[in-house]
């Protein structure tokens, strides 16, 4: 880049000549370089899932997940540091109970997402701290139906019908613009979702990964759940093959 040498990057509270934050920029290619994480928002839910990239073999498979949840209707997953990503988890889930203390009910997702913003925004104004190195992506159904938002390390937060963070963000992004995501179910989703994941894995063909997956919706009496396993490894298989076939043309 061009700040290197030039002082400009050496706090998040300096701009640059050209009104650039170098710190915010670095954190975002903290995520572009991550495993990808998606979110389908459809008819009667959201899908969440993401490529845990395994960095050896003697990791015990299934343990260190990367989709957490944040309230009972609400689902969170992250790419970047991972850390950050547990860090900001963990202050979403002290705003939400923050929230049904004050007013005795389950707060709605915009208003986690509000909360949130804000606190990330905030490590992006003072010399003495720096930017979250992740994206995060939550999901929800609440009173206003079905929700998922993302929100950037300079603390903007958009809604979105389908997202994609990470290294694979590209091509993911070019294949849910794809989709008529309004008219899909959850279970459709399911194996979207999976699909993309070994699509944009197989793209970069670096190293092996492990694929985790959530939703909620109608399925899940609106609570944010694990895909069921006979589902989850049906969809697996299915990505798999379709990618098989696709190599093989």
């Amino acid at each position: 880049m061009t700040s290197i040498g030039t002082g400009y990057d050496l706090s998040a509270s300096t701009y640059s000549p050209d009104g650039r934050i170098f710190q915010v920029e670095y954190a975002n290619k903290a995520v572009e370089n991550s495993g990808t994480a998606i979110g389908l928002r459809v008819k009667d839910g959201v899908v969440l899932a993401v490529e845990k990239i395994i960095h050896s073999k003697l990791l015990m498979p299934e343990s260190n997940k990367r989709i957490l949840t944040i309230d009972k209707h609400i689902g969170y997953t992250s790419s970047g540091l991972l850390a950050d990503g547990r860090q900001l988890a963990n202050r979403a889930r002290d705003e939400s109970q923050s929230s049904r203390d004050f007013y005795r009910e389950p707060p709605t997702l915009k208003t986690i997402v509000n909360r949130l913003s804000l606190f990330i925004q905030a490590y992006t104004l003072y010399s003495s701290v720096r930017p979250f190195g992740c994206t995060s992506l939550l999901a929800s159904v609440d009173k206003h139906g079905p929700g998922l938002y993302v929100i950037e390390p300079s603390g903007i937060s958009l809604g979105h019908h389908g997202a994609a963070v990470g290294k694979g963000r590209q091509l993911a992004k070019t294949e849910l613009e794809k989709l008529k995501l309004n008219e899909l179910s959850m279970r459709q989703a399911v194996y979207e979702a999976a699909r993309i994941i070994h699509l944009v894995h197989d793209d970069a063909k670096e190293k092996d990964f492990e694929l985790e997956m959530s939703w909620i919706g109608a399925e899940t009496n609106n609570i944010h759940l694990p895909v069921p396993k006979d589902l989850f490894e049906d969809a697996d298989k299915q990505a798999r093959d379709a990618l098989l076939e696709d190599m093989e043309d």
